[in-house]
């Protein structure tokens, strides 16, 4: 018998508010600003790995959400398009109908193991540096199949977060369907690169670093900072730091 989920009042709030934000995404900027915020209130996680699938079954679009500064080697070994660990997990629960499923490490630094359907991943979750995954999916759909691979929960994650997941799970699917393509988001870009340096700030920005902070790292003053920041909202065409972020990742700038 399935275990019986009851929502506090607190958790019902945060339910109500993720689902009526989640009903305004209609652009990646707005997609990462919702993942990251509203859903973490019920779903804290470190990373999500979002993967659409044609009806056809080929992967159409993945997209890897983080708020805070992924190595590359991680980067590459969670969402590379052709055989990263987020696809493999998601065909591996697709094809044995194995939704929702998760898995914890009970010791990653001594190597403790993974049992149940993620079994076989516990070494790639460990080299990754996580030691939790929750996954759910769509199944098949007019439009083809969804799933969202999330990594890194704070907590063990049991029947209560994968219930979370599945009540957001339409909105998940639906807002990811709303996005413009890749090569649309790639077509609306800004009208130069960023610099090197402009680079380097952003990526501490994402890293959650004040000005104070970035310019202690970078040798330079915390108004020179300031000034980058500016020319980076300009050439983006924003007005916060949380909202450059959000259009760097929209638009792929930080993966070169």
């Amino acid at each position: 018998m399935e275990p019986v989920v009851i929502l506090s009042r607190q958790e019902q709030e945060y339910l109500l508010r993720a689902i009526e934000s989640g009903l305004r995404v209609a652009s990646m900027r707005q997609f990462f600003l919702w993942t990251q915020g509203q859903l973490q209130a019920l779903l804290p996680h470190q990373v999500m790995v979002a993967l659409q699938f044609a009806p056809s079954g080929a992967l159409r679009r993945l997209e890897c959400l983080h708020a805070t500064v992924l190595a590359p080697q991680a980067a590459s070994l969670l969402a590379d398009r052709r055989d990263g660990l987020a696809l493999r997990i998601a065909r591996h629960c697709q094809q044995g109908a194995r939704l929702p499923a998760m898995a914890e490490l009970s010791d990653s630094k001594v190597g403790g193991k993974a049992g149940g359907v993620l079994g076989g991943f516990e070494k790639e979750l460990r080299e990754a540096g996580f030691d939790s995954v929750l996954v759910h999916g769509t199944g098949a759909t007019a439009e083809g199949a969804s799933v969202f691979v999330l990594f890194g929960l704070p907590m063990r994650p049991g029947p209560r977060h994968a219930y979370f997941l599945e009540l957001l799970l339409a909105h998940l699917h639906l807002a990811l369907l709303r996005l413009p393509s890749p090569a649309a988001r790639r077509a609306g870009g800004p009208a130069r690169p960023l610099s090197e340096r402009e680079t380097e700030i952003v990526g501490w920005l994402r890293e959650g670093k004040s000005n104070e902070e970035m310019a202690q790292i970078l040798g330079i003053s915390a108004l020179t900072v300031k000034n980058h920041l500016q020319r980076i909202y300009r050439l983006l065409g924003v007005g916060n730091r949380a909202h450059a972020l959000a259009r760097c990742l929209e638009l792929r700038l930080l993966e070169a």
